[in-house]
């Protein structure tokens, strides 16, 4: 998307190689939820180099993965015992939960959603509810994979019309006692960052509950304060029975997990999960340190505060800029969508527009949405408040321009 190279980073602001500023609002796509560079994570990074950079955790095992998982399963928004297993990016994640359930449940089928984003690997593909650039040309894909519609207001899709669409697909495709779980991000990142309806969240554990259907929250994009609490499930008060982890986990080191009731976890055989750089050394060193992070310099709160006031800015800047059709977002995880002002229909190119002059200006942003039509703000969270202020005077004179 940019049209430089970066030479350097540090926290919210970039460097190209001809030494022009940036502040990044991208985050490596809501990798660096505490920064680049955080001097906690690179010291953590530093020291564990000095020890040892690889083993291969089925091979040596490590204390570090260990007392990592065990934090992990501390912290997780879900019922009982837990285990957790390291890989190495989210569309890993997604896979060997998907295997994990299958084996659990002996059942086939997985449901996802309209508009999900799970990946890039081919069941990621299958799982992933957009075409266009994710699946054009891939085909074809793993079967028993289902979608039904997301509940999306803005898109003319209740709560109720989701769960009927759920009923239907029992009733017209897949049997219910062949469904495996049901997948869900509870803010729908690559999707337009929506938020699932809480009560929806509420139907969908019982209906999960009802035909004994595994529940997998993937909040590889949402999670580590991104929407204002560590994870985006608590906003629910809904437990899910696996989740998967990746992106900010590790402050931009290659690292996800999946965690889940033990029980779950312990279905596939030995040697059914694992892979050879999963739970690296360095990056589970690094996620210590963003875990430490999170917690010492209140970034769930930070995130919350920083996401109410960006808001409250676009909704004031709707008065002038038409375009501006909706905000909406938990926490840090905001999304602004365009619309044609004359007829009404999404315009992805008034959203890339405003990302080209906002670039133009020193600040990255990204676009998202099934349409294309949606500018999505992912700025660290430990971003200076006075480089805060100075992005929203940037979005200010873009969005009025």
């Amino acid at each position: 998307m940019c049209d430089f190279y970066a030479a350097r980073a540090e926290n919210a602001t970039l460097w190209d190689v001809e030494n022009r500023v940036y502040t990044d609002f991208a985050a490596g796509i809501a990798v660096l939820n505490t920064g680049h560079r955080h001097p906690r994570v690179t010291q953590a990074i530093a020291a564990q180099l000095e020890a040892f950079t690889h083993t291969c955790y089925q091979v040596v095992p490590y204390e570090i993965y260990v007392s990592l998982a065990e934090r992990i399963n501390a912290i997780v928004p879900i019922h009982g015992l837990k285990k957790t297993a390291f890989f190495s990016t989210g569309a890993e994640a997604v896979e060997n939960a998907v295997k994990i359930a299958r084996a659990y449940t002996g059942r086939p089928a997985v449901i996802a959603f309209s508009g999900a984003f799970h990946g890039r690997t081919l069941l990621g593909m299958a799982l992933t509810g957009k075409v266009v650039p994710y699946k054009v040309g891939f085909g074809p894909f793993p079967g028993e994979i289902h979608h039904a519609a997301f509940p999306c207001p803005s898109h003319g899709v209740t709560s109720e019309d989701s769960l009927a669409a759920l009923e239907m697909l029992f009733k017209a495709d897949v049997d219910p006692q062949q469904v495996a779980a049901i997948i869900i991000e509870p803010v729908q990142g690559e999707g337009g960052f929506h938020p699932a309806p809480p009560e929806f969240m509420l139907a969908l554990r019982a209906l999960c509950d009802r035909h004994a259907i595994l529940l997998i929250a993937d909040e590889v994009q949402t999670g580590f304060g991104r929407t204002g609490k560590l994870f985006a499930m608590e906003h629910y008060g809904v437990r899910p029975d696996l989740m998967t982890l990746a992106k900010s986990l590790a402050g931009g080191m290659p690292l996800s997990a999946v965690v889940g009731r033990a029980e779950i976890m312990d279905a596939p055989l030995p040697g059914g999960l694992g892979g050879t750089y999963g739970g690296n050394p360095l990056a589970l060193a690094a996620a210590h340190a963003v875990l430490d992070v999170i917690v010492d310099e209140r970034l769930c709160q930070r995130s919350a505060e920083l996401g109410a006031r960006l808001l409250a800015h676009l909704q004031a800047q709707q008065a002038h800029c038409p375009a501006l059709a909706e905000v909406r977002g938990l926490g840090s995880m905001i999304a602004a969508e365009f619309r044609d002002p004359q007829s009404g229909l999404p315009s992805a190119e008034e959203a890339k527009a405003v990302q080209r002059r906002a670039l133009e200006q020193g600040l990255i942003l990204l676009t998202c949405g099934v349409h294309g039509n949606a500018i999505r703000f992912l700025y660290p969270l430990t971003i200076p408040a006075v480089q805060f202020d100075a992005a929203l005077a940037i979005l200010t004179r873009v969005l009025r321009a």
